[in-house]
């Protein structure tokens, strides 16, 4: 399946910064949606999980679920809860990822799965794919807020005609 031509580029200079894109992403979610999360061990996937989490209204602190592979966040606000995987430790596809029931609670939950690239795509031909990875390259000097070891570039990609119009580009903007 190929993009909807639905994608944002963001620069994100901290992690307060990438906590708060998780927060403009959360209104553009809704039941069904299935995020996959990509980028190296400290990338921020779990920040930005956090700042889904706030946007989205539910109870309970995100933090990485490496250890317990899956966490259920009931929604606080009325909206759906917040599925937060961590596939990292999961090799085996899609196969492995199925004692997960994740299919059942997928069309009633916001599902987002780090380390998901290449196991959990076949769940849903509508999903949106965020990408994280540090700047690379020098243009000069980084703003004084920014410390270099924090900027990371942010590629929010929708696959699907449900991301065609759901607002990625406006994320670019604020």
């Amino acid at each position: 399946m190929s993009t909807t031509g639905a994608m944002a580029h963001i620069t994100v200079k901290s992690p307060e910064q990438m906590q708060e894109l998780g927060r403009r992403l959360a209104p553009l979610l809704r039941p069904g949606d299935l995020v996959l999360l990509t980028g190296e061990l400290g990338a921020g996937k779990t920040t930005l999980t956090r700042g889904l989490g706030e946007g989205l209204g539910v109870r309970g602190a995100v933090t990485s679920p490496t250890f317990v592979i899956a966490r259920v966040h009931p929604s606080l606000a009325g909206g759906p809860p917040l599925v937060h995987v961590d596939a990292y430790r999961l090799g085996g596809g899609l196969d492995e990822m199925e004692d997960l029931d994740l299919d059942v609670s997928l069309p009633e939950s916001v599902v987002v799965v780090e380390w998901g690239e290449g196991k959990v795509e076949e769940l849903s031909d509508d999903r949106l794919h965020v990408v994280i990875g540090r700047a690379v390259g020098d243009d000069g000097p980084a703003a004084p807020e920014a410390d270099a070891d924090d900027v990371r570039e942010v590629t929010v990609t929708g696959f699907g005609a449900r991301w065609a119009d759901a607002g990625l580009p406006a994320l670019e903007t604020c």
